[in-house]
């Protein structure tokens, strides 16, 4: 699938579940549901990726963090990860994974490997990446943008039952299980219109991005803040928003840093804002060059999406880390 890369970091896969033509209503069977393998349908001839042979590498203008470098396997493969989440202590990463980003988003649909996967730490590896089953069946919904708090998934997801093409979901994790699936309701969705987000951490306050509730440019990021249980309407971060695309916030857990998706000659890059006496300070550019969706563990390591790309066509995706120095 040919990606425009100005649609921003992620929307090669969120692109997928913006396909509604399975919305009408999808075909019921009786037989066993299928959960396909990641491996499954990565094509045959896919060949990985790997820093030598990229033609455009993630370039790093920061001095507290090591030179950016690929999760390595089991979370890296031919196919495509994005939309990175690593939790605060660092034992969880959840990610989007799709295993050709070639074939039409329809296709993709009923491949049915599409969709959200994770990861645990045990020692220094990590397992094998699992699905996270947020659906009765994978060929009837495409999940994304995960972000997790305290033991809620938060997603983005196209289902029946939505209030917009794209809603946040949230999910209840135990034990390797998701439960409780439900739609994150009509405030949150339809009024407030919260896109991909984090949240502070009080948990009071929602940052997002939306490209549909004016603001300076493109994407902007806005903020919601609950009062006495009740979501208030969105505002933007005006200290953050400029007349291109600003969007994928991230909050660290100080609550002192945002870190989020900006344009930077002509790619993205990942950002950071530092919190003063007065908001959100002047953001400084940290890695740029097809970089974005930044995410922190409570160590300060900084997790982001690289696209690879050649000829102007996006062929995969794998996500790298920034050590803390």
């Amino acid at each position: 699938m040919e990606r425009d890369c100005r649609k921003g970091p992620g929307r090669a896969i969120i692109a997928i579940v913006m396909v509604t033509m399975f919305m009408a209503g999808c075909t019921s069977s009786s037989k066993p549901v299928k959960w396909p393998t990641r491996n499954e349908f990565i094509p045959k001839g896919a060949v990985k990726m790997t820093p030598a042979t990229d033609l455009s590498p993630p370039v790093l203008h920061s001095a507290a963090w090591q030179t950016p470098v690929p999760m390595p396997a089991p979370i890296s493969s031919a196919g495509a990860e994005d939309s990175p989440y690593m939790t605060p202590d660092g034992k969880t990463f959840y990610f989007v994974f799709v295993p050709d980003v070639s074939i039409p988003p329809e296709k993709q649909l009923a491949q049915g490997a599409a969709g959200t996967w994770y990861s645990t730490k045990v020692g220094n590896n990590w397992t094998s990446p699992q699905r996270a089953k947020l659906e009765k069946d994978p060929t009837t919904a495409l999940d994304g943008c995960p972000t997790v708090r305290g033991n809620t998934l938060w997603f983005c997801s196209v289902r029946n039952g939505g209030y917009r093409e794209i809603d946040l979901y949230t999910a209840t994790i135990g034990d390797g299980k998701f439960t409780d699936v439900k739609n994150a309701g009509k405030r949150i969705n339809k009024e407030v219109q919260v896109g991909e987000m984090d949240f502070s951490p009080d948990g009071n306050e929602i940052y997002f991005h939306n490209d549909k509730l004016g603001g300076k440019g493109k994407e902007d990021i806005f903020v919601t803040k609950n009062v006495n249980g009740a979501w208030q309407d969105a505002v933007p971060v005006d200290a953050i928003n400029t007349a291109d695309t600003d969007g994928w916030p991230f909050i660290t857990q100080d609550g002192k840093e945002l870190w989020f998706t900006r344009w930077y000659q002509g790619t993205p890059g990942v950002f950071r804002s530092i919190k003063n006496d007065t908001g959100w300070g002047s953001p400084e550019l940290i890695i740029s060059s097809f970089a974005g969706e930044p995410n922190l563990d409570a160590q300060g390591n900084i997790y982001f999406v690289h696209h690879y790309y050649k000829n102007g066509m996006m062929i995969e995706a794998d996500i790298y880390v920034c050590y803390k120095i």
